[in-house]
């Protein structure tokens, strides 16, 4: 019988800002694309569904303001990745110097 997966636990505060906030679970490769070919020849089933980040609202949307599904899936799919990106980086940065309930305006 198959290992059961796993997904990981969820952290105190949000993995992009640090802040204590209430979190939500972004997939580091979007859910919607997972049946995709190109993304099921990159990814193995597991790695789809566990490759996650604890964010708090405000990164999550940021996120996918800045970044299409594909974007998401190909070029931005690790902590790393997404902190990469200067306009990611810049509102992070921003937002972690606000109290825990800060909820920026869009």
């Amino acid at each position: 019988m198959p290992e059961p997966i796993r997904l990981p636990p969820q952290p105190e505060a949000c993995e992009l800002c640090g802040r204590a906030a209430a979190l939500t679970r972004h997939h580091l490769i979007p859910k919607a694309l997972h049946d995709k070919p190109y993304v099921q020849k990159r990814y193995a089933k597991n790695e789809r569904i566990t490759a996650t980040l604890w964010v708090c609202r405000p990164c999550h949307n940021q996120i996918h303001k800045l970044f299409s599904e594909k974007e998401l899936a190909l070029n931005y799919n690790s902590r790393e990745a997404l902190m990469g990106d200067e306009r990611l980086r810049t509102f992070v940065d921003w937002l972690a110097a606000k109290p825990a309930g800060f909820n920026p305006r869009h």
